[in-house]
């Protein structure tokens, strides 16, 4: 059992969270629910032992395996997808080398009366007992059964990392987390970069291998399916519920309406108290019943109804400047990493006011065109920009990239020009950063803050060719509709690489399907592209490759 014990964390004076009590047993799955901002990633980050609370402790046993997925990676580039992975049996390899080394030297020695040697046989022993307690593993086995769950092929494990995307190297990280077998998992939004088979084995493997998890995720199907407790985080407390996301949401509105009821009936209490107060302060024979009802207004605990996420995002895309008639004009595009072919003579021609969206499997190319169209990489064939095209673009990293040790105001600061210089706290009003936020550290910020952040960058220059690369990841639903609604009154060109089908849905009025080393295109929005292709959905469509 882990048990986090009155933990308080407080940035610059004020609390995020105070006294925060529970108990992580076996076999629970919980879900770690609450509104942006609220301390939902910094709680995780003080159970994994990244962060130190103000206040307060983890107790967990001495031996206890505790795997981190934080939402953000900075991995390094210098092994194969196979040897990355293998990476979770290091300490058993290890321990293996370091049992070697001392039965060796046991070998060779021969002061067998000495303290030494004797010390020697209790390191071995004790090392060995460890080590023979550990059931057998075939370990290259497990990193295939576990690299192949995940989606990767065969022919990917001796790829090096480097030629993955962002979301691929989030899967390298996953299965080094599942390969350990640990007694908790703690993952921050791990489907953000899943396709729907690889969500459908992590689900399976969460609920039947699993110990212990707890999962931060906007997916509210990945929530349900792997939870059997929820713990919401609001106004510096928690709410422990032990049911999951949607029998939840049930009960928290019951909650919220009980306190509402008790709020309003201790207000009418108080009314009365404090017009008897008014009333007779004065008058001698009720000197004593005033001073009754004042030390009990004194005393009373005020009732508190949580609070209900009012805050809401006022996001506009300044006027697009004119482009030329075709602001992109690829013509028989290839990419290859080595022997692998991501595309080959792929042509596109996007025109201008167009709303495009890219879908298809991951690793079919569609962040690829997306790095050739910026110039980040090289490429065979003919990739042309039109005429006065500014390009605004937002990576699938791009929250990752914002400078950690600056504030946000800082942030904004450093880079606006002209007269936004007089309006950047108006400008972070507007995405929901007011008061004491704007002096936060952007590494304390959520997820969700950090994405706004890097969305104010994009907004500071006008741009005609907006280009973004999975921009609702760690936005929540009302913020995702809010960021909708802008994408479809900017003026300019709009490419959009999304698999979140509600977002594209009255936005997207053409889609270019990557698969098959092809990108085709289709004359239609993304609700007649899945009828003619006869799915309900884009995660379909990661099933199978482009036919």
């Amino acid at each position: 059992m882990i048990s986090v014990d009155a933990v308080t964390v407080e940035f610059n004076g004020a609390a995020l969270f105070s006294n925060v009590s529970f108990n992580i047993n076996e076999n629970d799955r919980i879900a770690l629910m609450g509104k942006n901002g609220a301390g939902k990633s910094t709680l995780l980050k003080i159970i994994a032992g990244v962060n130190k609370p103000t206040r307060g402790k983890i107790s967990a046993p001495k031996d206890a395996v505790v795997a981190y997925l934080p939402q953000h990676l900075l991995t390094e580039d210098n092994c194969t997808v196979f040897e990355e992975a293998s990476k979770a049996f290091a300490s058993i390899l290890e321990m293996k080398a370091q049992m070697d080394d001392l039965n060796k030297q046991l070998e060779t020695r021969t002061d067998y009366d000495s303290d030494d040697y004797y010390k020697l046989i209790e390191q071995v022993s004790e090392l060995g007992e460890k080590y023979y307690s550990i059931e057998e593993i075939n370990f290259d086995a497990e990193v295939e059964k576990t690299l192949k769950g995940l989606g990767f092929s065969r022919a990917d494990f001796t790829r090096s990392t480097s030629e993955f995307s962002g979301g691929w190297r989030m899967r390298i990280e996953l299965a080094k987390i599942l390969l350990q077998k640990p007694d908790l998992i703690l993952l921050d939004e791990p489907t953000n970069h899943l396709d729907i088979e690889s969500i459908q084995w992590l689900e399976d493997f969460l609920v039947n291998n699993a110990k212990a998890v707890i999962v931060i995720s906007h997916d509210k199907t990945f929530v349900d399916n792997i939870t059997n407790r929820t713990i919401e985080v609001t106004m510096g407390r928690i709410y422990d519920y032990k049911v999951n996301y949607t029998q939840y949401l049930q009960l928290r509105k019951e909650r919220r309406e009980q306190q509402q009821k008790q709020f309003e009936d201790q207000q009418k209490e108080i009314a009365e108290i404090q017009a008897f107060i008014d009333r007779f302060k004065g008058t001698y024979s009720k000197t004593l019943q005033v001073q009754s009802r004042v030390k009990m207004l004194e005393k009373m605990e005020i009732i508190e109804v949580d609070e209900v996420d009012t805050s809401a995002l006022n996001l506009k895309f300044p006027p697009a400047p004119r482009s030329g008639n075709y602001p992109v004009i690829v013509e028989e595009l290839t990419k290859r990493y080595g022997d692998h072919t991501v595309f080959q003579d792929a042509s596109l021609t996007i025109n201008r006011g167009e709303k495009i969206a890219f879908v298809g499997k991951n690793g079919e190319g569609k962040s690829t065109l997306v790095k050739a169209i910026m110039g980040e990489l090289e490429y065979e064939g003919k990739l042309q920009l039109g005429h006065n095209c500014m390009i605004g673009y937002f990576a699938q990293n791009q929250a990752s990239l914002l400078d950690e040790d600056l504030t946000v105001f800082q942030t904004i600061d450093e880079i606006a020009v002209g007269d936004v210089r007089t309006r950047v706290k108006d400008l972070l009003g507007a995405f929901m950063f007011s008061g004491d936020t704007v002096e936060k550290k952007v590494k304390v910020l959520s997820g969700g803050e950090k994405t706004r952040l890097a969305m104010i960058k994009l907004l500071l220059q006008p741009v005609n060719l907006l280009i973004l690369d999975e921009p609702t990841n760690h936005l929540d639903i009302k913020t995702k509709d809010i960021l909708k609604d802008a994408l479809k009154a900017f003026d300019g060109t709009l490419i959009l690489v999304s698999h979140d089908r509600d977002f594209l849905d009255g936005l997207a009025t053409k889609v270019f399907e990557f698969g098959n080393k092809r990108i085709k295109e289709h004359f239609e929005d993304i609700n007649g592209f899945l009828r003619n292709k006869k799915m309900e959905n884009l995660r379909e469509i990661e099933r199978n490759v482009a036919k």
